[in-house]
Order: structure tokens, then C-alpha cells, then sequence
């Protein structure tokens, strides 16, 4: 005989699966340290491209005035404010990929052990009616 319990529950969990469990479950392969380093590691090196091809349109936006004034600057400082306007611009990035990471590798673990629970609750449904 069908038990309608179980049916809600097998229908809400084959939702879940197709739906946001791939991605949970992906997530869920790593520890936490893991997953937040590699995704900030990722991060840093999307945030330094956009960096460089943002700078690169900066100088070949003004490129008659960089090289009338190469001469005139001082190489140094203008490296040095350079460096310092990329290790801020990094820096916040990689608070922020933190921060947004961390709190869906939060979300997607309190999603799984919901998941992990209805499982639970679906062998004991079976159990159950197997005894009768």
C-alpha cells in the first residue's frame, strides 16, 4: 500500500536533488577551509586579471599623455602607487569572495544535513511499514 508520508518526502527530496543538491553536494565534498581557500585563491586571480585589463585601458586611454610625461614622472612613485591601488583593490576583493563563501558553504551544509535528516526519516518510514 502507498503511504502518502513517504511519497511527499521521496517527491521533496528528488526536488531538492535536481534542483540546488548538485551544488550543495559539491560543496559539501570539501571541509570548510578548503572550500573558502580555493574559492578565494580563484578570486585573487579573476580580481588581478580584472585589475590589469583595467589599468591597461587606463594608460591606453591616456597614451599620448603617458608618454609625453614618462619622462617627467617619477617612475617609482607612479609603481609604487600602482602596487599599493592593486594590493587594496585585492585585498577587499578577497574580504569580500571570503565573507560570500563562507556564508554559502553555511547555507549549503544546513541544506544537506536537512537533506541527510528527510533520508533518515524516509528509512524509518520504510522500516516502519516492512514490520507490519
Amino acid at each position: 500500500m502507498l503511504n502518502e508520508e513517504r511519497i511527499k518526502l521521496m517527491t521533496k527530496m528528488a526536488s531538492y536533488e535536481a534542483n540546488e543538491g548538485k551544488r550543495n553536494v559539491a560543496i559539501g565534498n570539501y571541509f570548510r577551509g578548503d572550500y573558502i581557500g580555493l574559492q578565494v585563491i580563484k578570486s585573487v586571480i579573476s580580481g588581478t586579471i580584472a585589475f590589469l585589463l583595467v589599468f591597461a585601458l587606463f594608460i591606453l586611454y591616456d597614451f599620448e599623455f603617458m608618454m609625453s610625461d614618462v619622462y617627467k614622472m617619477d617612475l617609482l612613485e607612479f609603481g609604487k602607487t600602482v602596487l599599493l591601488a592593486y594590493l587594496i583593490f585585492v585585498g577587499i576583493y578577497a574580504v569580500i569572495s571570503y565573507l560570500i563563501y563562507a556564508y554559502r558553504y553555511t547555507k549549503a551544509r544546513k541544506s544537506l544535513k536537512m537533506y541527510y535528516n528527510n533520508l533518515k526519516k524516509l528509512a524509518y518510514l520504510y522500516d516502519k511499514e516492512n514490520r507490519k
